[in-house]
């Protein structure tokens, strides 16, 4: 199996970076600041850069490489709507 352009472009230092800017609560930030060190952190933002990163490596597996995937493909090659997809999948995550 090849690596996939977009993991290829991921492994790379001098990739653009863009900054945003996010509303987070100020106890969440505070958890994260206490937590940071424990999880070998400098500070709460690499931790919220290290839980983007799980969280969408997560999500890839199971969207892009996993079973989920391959269902996905498989139905819309039956004629089943991106909208009607989108739809079950959030149901799943809701459930």
């Amino acid at each position: 199996m090849s690596i996939p352009e977009r993991l290829k472009t991921r492994l790379q230092k001098d990739r653009p970076m863009i900054s945003i800017t996010m509303r987070i609560p100020v106890d969440v930030v505070d958890s994260m600041k206490e937590i940071a060190p424990q999880r070998g952190f400098s500070g709460y933002q690499p931790l919220l850069k290290s839980y983007i990163g799980e969280g969408l490596r997560r999500d890839e597996v199971q969207y892009t490489f996993g079973a989920t995937a391959r269902l996905i493909e498989a139905l819309k090659k039956r004629g089943v709507s991106d909208e009607v997809l989108e739809d079950a999948a959030r149901e799943l995550l809701a459930a």
